[in-house]
């Protein structure tokens, strides 16, 4: 049998598979709390010609793929089939510990490229991988790689994400490259069926931004008959249908089909041949025949766009629930098939019963032809494809210009300078990016030193027009900040990529970008995404809190220190001071590197072996700096979470603990209080996520009976009595550190913002807010035992 016959084979294996799974998951398996599994058994199957022609016989090794987060039963199909999943993986599908619902890189055995899920994501991000890929290229890194193609599969529902827009104008930019988008366009969205004209609003959206658009709406069937007399009027027809009949049509079946279009267009002539030469059957296939349901057609189109590197944009005309009998139906999107139809499908495929898991059961092949046309298939013919980097040494410290006073926003851009004037493979591997706030977030030294990317050089006119100004603009292949429209979801997205340069490509990049504070929010669904797939890289955000107090409340965070601590994957710090950014950044950056056991170690209490992201919520303030030596010990309490500025004494009463920017504020009521509340100790948190993170494991551990188990913020308050009560302080929400009473039972007094922030001045906002020097006192009278405390001022 020829190539294209095996295709056709193994498609119907692959939607078999697929709605076998579904079925499965939803009418065999036991349930034991009734609630419905679901699958999306239409949406998968509007893709099941296209992934077949992609991955059987189009992608090769280098090529990369987010699949539509609905086709996932006919991705894990697929890689069963091609032997990258299993039986017990499959049969679990959508149950604890199997297959997921969506493709995850995290928590799928197959071979997953990209996670997708949050619609227009994975989308987004074969673009930026793109993007990386040149960045590599450029750096004659991964020069032993084939360039790939970075391929999304995407459902025409999906582009309505705002995400995808605000990409393609980014991809725009940067002369993008190798990245296909395969738009399954069954025009029939979650709801309905989508609007008429979608595919002309896509064209034109596609080539504005210099993409190359086949639009794949006929297949080969259909092209023959229009060869036939009158075959123009067929087409015509059908390209003035409305997508609403032609679904309906499609459901309802040949007879229909025969009696509409002959009410239409019969004339006892050439057209009335046409369709009655043809049984019901044949012309419900030759009605269905679009151009993304046709091995030839895609394979042509396909082979076309790889005879160039250009973006393309695949507009694939298909039907939801094809080759099924929910196909066309408006409201097929939830719709399961029912017992009955899956059997009749199970004697449509020649499928046994008993039968039904066998990857190769029913296929009209002979015994060992499949077999040995799959070790012909390219995509698999280097096994899988997740690679492994060696790990950068990181320097034993990060030098900066050390001044009396400073922010931890300046100090970061002084580390960021130093290494920008290292020459070394660390510094090569760094790579920046900012949605265009690189000079406010103080990147502006290193990129005069390391300069901007772009694939063509850019000349800065400012500079060679001789006009002075601080930095230097000079775009060219050497740079290594990515300059970012300002867009956050692309930031999330490109740090993502970045971020899985090692796994994806081979070669490790170190990725650092920055954003101002509040505007985490605005990127944060990509955010965590890129946490979801376990992307590597150090996000620096700041300004951050009503500390940025002019700007009022449009600018000024709240919420993300919880956002640091709840999110997966991505450890929060918030230094006050610029000593201890430097030890974390330096911890950062081999953290980002890590990929060991998973399993909280029995010191720390925490997964640091495992690694993942950094999040540094950085400062404008600027506040003066300690003089000290920072040893082994107090580095290792910085990166852990906290350490004593100033332990508590024998006589104490009263605990502070503060977080960022607050230091001084802290400092300053500890002094007030001498007097009245001797012994007063101040914990510096240097981050509330690893030291909740630390405490919850401990107690894990303790509950699983290892009695020893204690984390770093419990033997940091172990010494501070029952009845000493806490005082905590942060500019932010002050549940960011209101559980600290709850490590040992301490009473707690949490201050923090809990509303919108307005324009005034720093002392005006702390005081407004309580969390100024006396706010703290006030605090710490009521909530502690002695005499009225003689600095409290009146309100």
């Amino acid at each position: 049998m020829n190539k294209p016959s095996h295709l056709r084979e193994i498609e119907k294996k692959v939607l078999w598979l697929s709605t076998w799974m579904i079925h499965n998951a939803n009418h065999l398996r036991s349930s034991e709390d009734g609630l419905k599994i679901g699958g999306h058994q239409a949406s998968s199957a509007s893709l099941a010609t296209i992934m077949t022609a992609l991955y059987f016989a189009v992608l090769r090794p280098a090529d990369r793929v987010a699949v539509k987060p609905h086709a996932s039963p006919i991705f894990h199909a697929i890689q069963y089939i091609l032997g990258n999943q299993t039986r017990e993986q499959i049969e679990a599908f959508r149950a604890y510990g199997g297959a997921q619902s969506y493709p995850s890189r995290t928590k799928d055995v197959d071979d997953v490229d990209f996670s997708t899920g949050s619609v227009g994501l994975g989308v987004a991000h074969t673009l930026f991988s793109s993007l990386v890929q040149d960045y590599l290229r450029a750096k004659e890194l991964a020069k032993d790689q084939p360039e790939g193609r970075m391929v999304a599969l995407i459902g025409d529902a999906e582009l309505d994400e705002g995400n995808i827009f605000e990409a393609l104008l980014e991809g725009w930019k940067h002369g993008l490259r190798n990245t296909w988008w395969v738009v399954d366009y069954n025009r029939q969205s979650l709801d309905a069926v989508v609007r008429e004209g979608l595919w002309e609003r896509f064209e034109t959206m596609f080539r504005n931004f210099g993409w190359e658009v086949a639009i794949l709406k006929y297949g080969s069937l259909l092209q023959e008959a229009f060869t036939e007399p009158a075959g123009e009027r067929l087409r015509d027809w059908i390209d003035r249908c409305p997508n609403q009949l032609y679904s309906a049509l499609t459901f309802q079946g040949g007879a229909t089909w025969r009696k509409r279009l002959l009410d239409d267009l019969g004339d006892q002539g050439p057209f009335s041949r046409l369709i009655n030469n043809r049984s019901d059957d044949e012309l419900a296939q030759l009605m269905t025949n679009l151009g993304g349901h046709d091995l030839p057609s895609l394979l042509e189109a396909f082979e076309a766009a790889r005879q160039h590197d250009r973006p393309v944009c695949f507009i694939a005309y298909t039907i939801k629930g094809f080759g099924l009998p929910l196909a066309g139906h408006k409201d097929n999107h939830a719709g399961l098939m029912t017992p009955a139809q899956v059997e009749i499908l199970r004697e449509r495929m020649a499928v046994r019963a008993g039968h039904e898991w066998e990857p190769f059961e029913g296929l009209g092949l002979r015994g060992g032809e499949i077999e040995a046309f799959l070790e012909t298939v390219p995509f698999v013919s280097k096994g899988r494809r997740r690679y492994r980097a060696p790990t950068v040494p990181v320097p034993p410290r990060l030098e900066f210009t050390a001044q009396g006073s400073m922010s931890t926003q300046q100090g970061f851009g002084l580390i960021m300078h130093g290494i920008g004037k290292l020459d070394d493979d660390f510094a090569k591997r760094v790579a920046t990016t900012s949605p265009d706030v690189t000079l406010s977030t103080n990147l502006g030294p290193w990129v005069n030193r390391r300069g901007l990317f772009a694939r063509q050089e850019v000349a800065d006119l400012f500079r060679s027009e001789r006009i002075p100004s601080t930095f230097n603009w000079d775009f060219s292949p050497k740079g290594q900040h990515l300059e970012l429209g300002i867009a956050e979801m692309n930031l999330f997205i490109m740090l993502s990529a970045l971020g899985l340069s090692h796994s994806i490509f081979g070669e490790r990049l170190l990725p650092v970008g920055t954003l101002y504070d509040p505007f985490i929010e605005r990127g944060l669904d990509a955010l965590n995404y890129a946490c979801y797939q376990d992307a590597r890289f150090i996000l620096a955000a700041t300004p951050s809190g009503v500390t940025l107090a002019p700007e009022g409340g449009a600018h000024q965070s709240i919420a993300t220190p919880l956002i640091g601590m709840a999110q997966d994957g991505l450890a929060s710090f918030e230094p006050a001071f610029v000593d201890e950014l430097a030890i974390i950044m330096r911890f950062a950056f081999e953290y980002i590197q890590r990929d060991g056991a998973k399993e909280p170690d029995e010191v720390s209490w925490l997964t640091d072996a495992a690694g993942g992201a950094v999040y540094l919520r950085l400062s404008t303030r600027t506040i003066e700096q300690p003089r000290r030596d920072i040893d082994d010990r107090l580095a290792g309490d910085i990166v852990n979470g906290a350490y004593w500025l100033r332990p508590p004494g024998p006589n104490a009463q009263l605990v502070i603990a503060y977080t960022g920017a607050l230091a001084p504020e802290a400092i300053e009521a500890v002094g007030l209080m001498a007097e009245d509340r001797r012994d007063v100790g101040l914990l510096a948190v240097t981050s509330a996520d690893r030291l909740h993170a630390g405490w919850t494991a401990a107690q894990r551990g303790r509950e699983r009976g290892l009695s020893h188990a204690r984390s770093h913020v419990e033997r940091l308050l172990a010494a501070v009595p029952g009845t000493w009560p806490l005082v905590t302080l942060v500019d932010g929400h002050p549940a960011t550190l209101s559980w600290l009473g709850g490590v040992h039972g301490h009473r707690t007094r949490a201050l923090g913002v809990e509303r919108f922030g307005q324009t005034g001045t720093i002392a005006d906002l702390y005081r407004h807010y309580g969390i100024d020097a006396q706010g703290i006192i006030a605090a710490a009278q009521v909530i502690s035992v002695g005499k009225p405390i003689r600095y409290l001022q009146a309100h």
